[in-house]
C-alpha cells in the first residue's frame, strides 16, 4: 500500500513538473522562432535586401542609370520605417523566386501577384498594390455614358482574341457587341478609328494611350476590373516577417501613402521625363 502511494506521489510530481515546464518551453520556442526571423537578420545587418525585376513603371532606370519606380519608393519607405538602409538587387523574373529561397535577398517587392503555384514555394503578404483592367474609350462616342450604358447592344467593344480583357468584357457587358483581333494594338486602333466604342487593358497601358491621343481617347472611369493583388514574397516559416510586413502595408494603406504613390506612378506621367523615350 505504501509503495503504491509512493508511485502515485511520484507520478503526480512528474506531472506537475511537466505542466510547469510547458509555458517555459513554449516561450523558448517563440523566442527561437523570433530570432530566426529575417526581420532580426535585417536589424542586425542594418540593411534590407530587396529583390526586384525591371519593368515600367514598377521599377526602371532613369536617365542617369539609377533605379526609380513604384517598387523603389515602397522599398525605400519600408527601409526608412525599419531604421535600416536598403539594397535593391535586380534579378531576372524567372529566377527571382529561387534567388529568394537561396537567401540572395530578404524579400521580393516586384509587382508579384499571388498564385497557388508560387505559394507552394514562398509565402505572400497582404496586397500592397492592385493592378487590373480599365476601360479605354473613344471620347466622342462615349461622352456622358455611365458604366451601365456600356452594357448595351448599341455599344461595340474591341479586344484581342483569347486575352483576359475579352473574357472580362463578355462577362461584364454581355449585351455589347465584341470585335476580336489577333493583337491588342489592333483593338486599340478600332477605338481610335471610331469603329468600336471601347476596349479594356491593364494599367498603365490605357493611360499611356490616352497620353498619346488625348483628343480621341479617354479612361472614363476610375473603376478597376479583375484587380489582382500584388504582394511581398518572403521565405516560408517566418511568422514575424509576415506580421511586420502585413502591419506595414496596412498602416500605409490607411494613411494613404500607398495609394498616393500608386496614383503617381500608374495614373500620371509626371515621371516620364526622368526616363528615356521608347
Amino acid at each position: 500500500m505504501k509503495l503504491s502511494k509512493r508511485i502515485v506521489g511520484a507520478a503526480l510530481a512528474l506531472a506537475t513538473a511537466a505542466a510547469l515546464a510547458l509555458p517555459a518551453t513554449a516561450q523558448q520556442t517563440r523566442q527561437a522562432i523570433a530570432q530566426d526571423s529575417v526581420i532580426e537578420t535585417i536589424k542586425e545587418r542594418g540593411v534590407i535586401k530587396i529583390g526586384l525585376s525591371i519593368f515600367k513603371p514598377w521599377s526602371m532606370r532613369d536617365l542617369d542609370g539609377e533605379l526609380i519606380g513604384f517598387e523603389l519608393d515602397v522599398g525605400r519607405k519600408l527601409a526608412e520605417d525599419m531604421g535600416v538602409e536598403v539594397e535593391f538587387i535586380p534579378t531576372s523574373w524567372d529566377g527571382i523566386i529561387p534567388a529568394l529561397v537561396s537567401g540572395k535577398f530578404d524579400v521580393i517587392i516586384s509587382g508579384m501577384s499571388i498564385t497557388p503555384q508560387r505559394n507552394l514555394t514562398i509565402n505572400f503578404t497582404d496586397p500592397y498594390a492592385y493592378s487590373g483592367l480599365t476601360i479605354l474609350s473613344n471620347k466622342g462616342m462615349t461622352d456622358g455614358m455611365s458604366l451601365e450604358d456600356y452594357n448595351s447592344a448599341d455599344v461595340t467593344f474591341a479586344a484581342r482574341r483569347g486575352g483576359t480583357p475579352a473574357t472580362v468584357i463578355e462577362t461584364l457587358f454581355p449585351e455589347a457587341e465584341l470585335l476580336l483581333f489577333d493583337e491588342d494594338g489592333a483593338a486599340t486602333q478600332e477605338v481610335l478609328n471610331g469603329n468600336a466604342h471601347a476596349t479594356m487593358g491593364a494599367e498603365p497601358t490605357p493611360s499611356i494611350e490616352v497620353r498619346q491621343y488625348p483628343e480621341t481617347l479617354v479612361v472614363p472611369f476610375t473603376d478597376t476590373f479583375l484587380a489582382t493583388g500584388e504582394s511581398f514574397g518572403f521565405r516560408k516559416g517566418d511568422p514575424d516577417a509576415e506580421n511586420f510586413f502585413n502591419n506595414w502595408i496596412s498602416v500605409n494603406w490607411k494613411n494613404g501613402w500607398l495609394e498616393e504613390r500608386n496614383n503617381y506612378w500608374f495614373r500620371s506621367f509626371d515621371w516620364e521625363d526622368q526616363v528615356a523615350a521608347e
